[in-house]
């Protein structure tokens, strides 16, 4: 036994989860205190604003702090609407699935209620497969469930506090980015706290009735990753082709057609544009990074569940994932005061080393972090299931498990950033490709996002065999939970860009002064790199917890050995390794269509709407924001359903070993895709930002804008949407919930998939 007992643990991991919700919502009151609207601030601060803003020549302050109040009001209504909507057409597919998980697994013994002898540790009996059905999918739904409403409470704070980020730039960038960045915070902290809460409530109640029998408990708790992975991939595509068909319409319309600068009031695209930042990049990824949250935890719980801790039950080593969450949150909460109480951003240049340090301070107080739980929590020494053999493993051995993941994950996360930030040569190089056109700029980028993925891969290379080779299936999945157990302060960080990006439009829309503009693009230059970042960290973890999730399909599933040679293993994976092609290719070409239809409707509008061009009357946003919606929720189902059925259809109909050869193909193919798409397209972004700041000599002599070369970059840009915001990020969803899938139903296909090749 560890130091730990049971009843400390039961009281520690949910008094974590409340503090983490405490400190999100003293942030958001923090936040709120930024009065919008003329009519609700006091007149103390209208004249506290007034003074500080001297600079402001000309405008007067009410008129601005009304226009962006309405602004901002659009932006949350198209972004609410469109979530409600997506929302019932999930809670459509979510019932159908429930009932899909319950039969298949039902269907295992026949519906029986008895109980049945264990699966793994022998002489015991455990409670009868229907139970373990009928809980997989009340997990499913609690899974999915907090999901959504991670996605949800993202997108409602982000909307929230854009209008504010904006007014307070006004005050000097340091208060814009406190804002900003406690916004991303209120973020952060809700979904790794409901993560975390939500687990832990569901294990106790399923403990309820599954009394002793561990086994069947965690299994069941798998379908808790299910359901939140299978609302994520939803969440991301649509969002992803939502925001993306809007913004390649209002860029190749407005900036190459008509000239008209980005966020242009006159751009009927432009409210559509600002809203799908919130539905895909905070809401998509919001509910990305909790399906990995909750997916790395059940992974390690289910390996540990059929070894020494489960057999021995000891809970406080069962919980070790949940004990390291717990303490990620105290970590990340300790890191954000750095950010947002400790230092003052005085000028532009400190924002990305602010926000980059926030990613080291929380990596190293997370080791120590780690150090204690480890040496609290677990036994000194105690046996890790490791495919039908016991593996013997000390409690430091778990140690390093985690702590590689983690710094694997600020490696990824560096090594993306010098990949996609302005500051280096790699974007640079790019930038100066568009010198002859935007031929070079995509033969540039296409190299600098196929070279991008080489270290990563090491990196995640050298995890998965210290990790392997130090505790098994069960080392892969905590080195997982390692790198997403800041996922606190990455999520804060990542929610800060698409804030800051949204509180530049509405600084554009509402005609506030240069400066004020320069102030928000800066702010937004930073969180374009960290959005990078935060794919990196996403992608990185994706391919370490499907290994996970994979190892635990293969046990489940009682294959010995996954032997490549044998034809039904090889087909499996060249197949699987097609499949992240074939999603990129429906996304691609979904984001392509809608930008078609949304190119169309602009030109109509600036067509044959009069004195649109000059001003004087307003376009028709409702109906840009309509387009996006509609194409977005039409063509989010052909993909989402490619990646739901495919295990099922492999499974059925190929048996357990294609299938394992198809997840195999499907890890190794999807990471190296998703990689090259995230930063080949964040590298195009800063290559046309860095060209229109024209910050140095170098990029002056690229600029301005308007210019052949920032036409080029421009090109550039709009290609590299589609891959970094809808392909990209949604294929690690591939991998992740191809895996996960494949293990909850792992006892279906043991007992009777491989039809066809039962018939051949």
């Amino acid at each position: 036994m560890g130091a730990l007992s049971e009843t400390l643990t039961q009281f520690l991991i949910p008094v974590a989860a409340l503090v983490g919700i405490a400190f999100a919502l003293l942030q958001w009151f923090l936040v709120s205190r930024v009065k919008v609207s003329s009519h609700d601030s006091s007149n103390g601060y209208k004249a506290k604003l007034i003074e500080a803003d001297e600079q402001e020549e000309g405008i007067d302050n009410v008129e601005v702090s009304i226009k962006c109040a309405e602004i901002q009001h659009a932006i949350s209504v198209g972004a609410t609407s469109f979530l409600y909507t997506e929302y019932k057409y999930l809670g459509i597919f979510t019932a159908l699935f429930a009932v899909i998980i319950f039969l298949f697994l039902g269907s295992v013994k026949g519906f029986s209620t008895k109980s049945e002898p264990c699966t793994y540790n022998q002489g015991n009996t455990c409670k009868p497969a229907l139970a373990n059905a009928a809980f997989s999918t009340i997990a499913f739904l609690l899974g999915a469930l907090t999901s959504v409403l991670s996605g949800f409470l993202g997108m409602k704070i982000a909307t929230y506090a854009n209008a504010r980020t904006t007014l307070e730039a006004r005050r000097g960038v340091g208060k814009a980015f406190i804002i900003a960045y406690r916004s991303g915070a209120v973020m952060g902290f809700l979904l790794a706290a409901n993560g975390l809460l939500v687990l832990y409530i569901s294990i106790n109640l399923f403990k309820l009735y599954y009394g002793d029998d561990w086994e069947g408990l965690y299994e069941s708790i798998t379908g808790y990753g299910l359901g939140g992975s299978s609302m994520a991939l939803f969440g991301r595509v649509g969002g992803g082709i939502y925001t993306k068909a809007a913004d390649v319409g209002a860029d190749l319309v407005g900036k190459v057609e008509r000239n008209i600068p980005e966020d242009d009031p006159r751009n009927p695209a432009v409210i559509a544009d600002n809203v799908g930042d919130n539905v895909g990049d905070i809401a998509g990824m919001g509910s990305d990074l909790f399906g990995s949250y909750a997916e790395s935890s059940c992974a390690a719980l289910f390996v540990a569940s059929i070894s020494s801790f489960g057999i021995d039950h000891d809970f406080t080593a069962m919980s070790y994932p949940l004990i390291i969450s717990s303490m990620g949150i105290v970590v990340c909460l300790i890191t954000t005061l750095f950010a947002t109480d400790m230092f003052e951003i005085k000028n532009i240049s400190e924002i990305e080393p602010s926000l980059k340090r926030q990613l080291v301070i929380s990596t190293v107080l997370m080791t120590a972090g780690i150090a204690i739980v480890s040496f609290l929590a677990l036994p000194s020494e105690f046996t890790l299931f490791d495919f039908g053999t016991e593996k013997l493993v000390k409690n430091w051995h778990l140690f390093f498990c985690v702590a590689i993941g983690l710094w694997a994950g600020l490696v990824i996360g560096y090594i993306t950033e010098y990949y996609t930030s302005n500051a280096y040569s790699p974007v640079q190089d790019v930038a100066d490709s568009c010198r002859t056109g935007a031929a070079t700029n995509v033969i540039f980028g296409l190299a600098l996002g196929y070279k991008s993925v080489i270290i990563p891969i090491f990196a995640i290379a050298t995890s998965i065999y210290v990790s392997f080779r130090l505790a098994a299936m069960y080392g892969i999945a905590m080195a997982a939970l390692g790198m997403l157990s800041t996922i606190a302060t990455g999520l804060a960080i990542d929610a800060y860009g698409p804030i800051s990006d949204n509180a530049g439009g509405i600084a554009e829309m509402a005609g506030m002064s240069h400066s004020i503009r320069e102030r928000t693009d800066a702010l937004d230059a930073a969180g374009n790199t960290t959005a990078a970042i935060g794919k990196g960290f996403a992608i990185g973890s994706a391919a370490l917890v499907s290994l996970a999730l994979f190892g635990a399909y293969v046990s489940r599933a009682g294959i010995k050995s996954v032997d490549v040679l044998t034809p039904k293993v090889f087909i499996g994976l060249i197949v699987g390794a097609m499949l992240p092609y074939w999603f990129s290719a429906m996304t691609m070409k979904s984001v392509g269509s809608a930008a078609l239809k949304m190119v169309e409707e602009v030109r109509r509008q600036f067509d044959s709407i009069p004195g649109l061009m000059e001003g004087t009357t307003k376009p028709d946003y409702a109906n840009c924001v309509k387009i996006s919606t509609d194409a977005s929720l039409r063509e989010m189902i052909p993909p989402g359903a490619l990646v739901m059925l495919t295990p099922l259809i492999v499974g059925t109909f190929f048996g357990v070993e294609t299938l394992a050869g198809v997840l195999a193909g499907s890890l190794v193919s999807g990471v190296q895709v998703a990689i090259s798409a995230s930063n080949t397209g964040g590298a195009w972004d800063n290559a046309k930002k860095y060209i229109e700041a024209g910050a140095s000599e170098h990029a002056k002599s690229l600029g301005p804008k308007g210019s052949d070369c920032h036409k080029a970059a421009v090109i550039g840009d709009t290609i590299g949407d589609p891959l970094k915001d809808t392909s990209g990020p949604s294929l690690n969803i591939l991998i992740k919930l191809m895996a996960v899938e494949s293990l909850v139903f792992a006892p279906f296909f043991a007992a009777h998939g491989g039809l066809l090749f039962k018939v051949l």
